[in-house]
């Protein structure tokens, strides 16, 4: 089972723009571009100024992954703060154990979970300050 890591950009209203623009400069293919209002309505209201922004984007070019979203109205944006490293595995045991020795000395932004989009999902800054996503994908054939 592979492990495939990406560098994911984060930013703060103006992600489809960015995403258009890196299509455009690296020849990418663009793999798609979910927004907030897209999301499965859970009992959570989804305010008016959230639903356009971007929830995830991928762009793919020559082997190479760049992943995006914005923030969420009311969340912090700070310069600095816009990238993060994801990681991507069907390996879901590995993915834990990458996770918890990430987290150890860290802190945890979200607990790995089941999502609608990922059987696993989590975030964390390690002790080093970077910050990583952490995804499981479905099992490879």
């Amino acid at each position: 089972m592979s492990l495939k890591i990406a560098p994911y950009i984060v930013l703060d209203g103006n992600c489809a723009e960015a995403v258009a623009f890196y299509e455009k400069v690296l020849g990418a293919n663009n793999l798609g571009i979910q927004r907030f209002g897209d999301m499965p309505d859970e009992g959570h209201p989804m305010p008016e100024e959230a639903k356009n922004r971007v929830l995830h984007a991928a762009l793919e070019f020559d082997g190479q992954m760049l992943l995006f979203s914005d923030t969420f109205p009311g969340n912090p944006y700070q310069l600095g703060d816009q990238l993060s490293i994801a990681i991507m595995t069907s390996d879901l045991e590995r993915l834990q154990s990458i996770f918890h020795a990430l987290s150890d000395g860290g802190q945890v932004h979200m607990e790995l979970q089941k999502t609608f989009w990922s059987p696993l999902f989590g975030m964390v800054r390690d002790r080093f300050g970077i910050s990583w996503q952490l995804s499981g994908e479905a099992s490879e054939g």
